[in-house]
């Protein structure tokens, strides 16, 4: 494990799976191939199989230990949830929480769940089938997403497309054992991190801030899912709910990411799945970390 420390902050990220995902044309809407030639060198064989024709994505949570908390940004896609639209996360029965043990965390130690969107592969882990019930996987956490998130997914969004059953098996228990902690707009939380409003990708989009020491880091969630919308941040994905408004995030956070020399802690990335953005004129480019 890669261990990322921020003075007495660490971040490790721990894998649920991790494997060859969208084809480039089914992910991005404006897809040109060239953009891969020009960034073969960053993208093959890391972040794409050009055997396959497809983005290799990693699913994953970032853990964060302080000397007083131990929160979790994002929580995959969970096990044995009801997921026909996305065979990648129907009916999983994955060794996460035994991933997570070997970080040296358990259940009952996580303190902050933190989810910067509501996205089937973002909030799987909140909960676990126990004797027939979903309840929530982290029994002494508090549970972080924004108000218009929660907002959006627990009405009828919610009970339709991809994301169908997700809120009523993944937020809904959480919500209804009151761990949630639900935000409205930016602002600073319990444990020391910085929520900022990021909509667009979906409608309560959140990345989160930590800091220490002088260093800076961003959890960026689905803002980007692949390293070349560093080098085209008008490209969005299919599943961008507000393509302008995503497009205006994206901006935000790499000129932000830029300026204050922060490490991106992204939800996709294969590699490392943690970089840094730099700036060439009014572009920017992308450095594995």
């Amino acid at each position: 494990m890669s261990i990322h420390n921020f003075g007495d902050i660490s971040v490790v990220r721990v894998t649920e799976q991790w494997g060859p995902g969208f084809a480039p044309e089914v992910l991005y809407p404006d897809w040109d191939p060239k953009l891969l030639e020009q960034h073969r060198e960053l993208m093959i064989p890391t972040c794409f199989d050009e055997a396959q024709n497809r983005f290799i994505s990693s699913i994953h949570t970032w853990v964060l230990k302080t000397p007083r908390h131990v929160t979790l940004i994002d929580s995959c896609g969970g096990n044995y949830k009801d997921r026909p639209a996305l065979p990648r996360f129907h009916q999983q029965n994955l060794p996460f929480l035994a991933r997570l043990a070997e970080a040296g965390v358990t259940p009952e130690q996580v303190d902050y769940v933190c989810c910067t969107h509501l996205h089937v592969d973002h909030c799987g882990w909140n909960t676990q089938l126990r004797d027939g019930r979903w309840v929530p996987t982290f029994p002494n956490a508090k549970y972080v997403f924004s108000k218009a998130e929660h907002d959006h997914w627990s009405g009828p969004a919610g009970r339709s497309g991809f994301n169908a059953g997700v809120y009523e098996d993944s937020v809904l228990p959480v919500v209804a054992s009151g761990q949630a902690d639900i935000i409205d707009g930016n602002g600073e939380i319990g444990n020391g991190l910085v929520l900022h409003s990021t909509p667009g990708h979906s409608p309560g989009h959140v990345a989160i801030e930590v800091a220490g020491r002088g260093r800076r880091g961003l959890f960026s969630g689905d803002i980007m899912h692949q390293p070349l919308q560093v080098f085209r941040p008008d490209w969005n994905s299919t599943f961008c709910d507000d393509p302008e408004k995503a497009r205006a995030s994206r901006r935000w956070l790499l000129e932000y990411a830029a300026d204050e020399r922060a490490t991106v802690f992204t939800a996709h990335f294969a590699g490392s799945s943690a970089g840094c953005v730099t700036r060439r004129g009014d572009l920017f480019d992308w450095c594995f970390a």
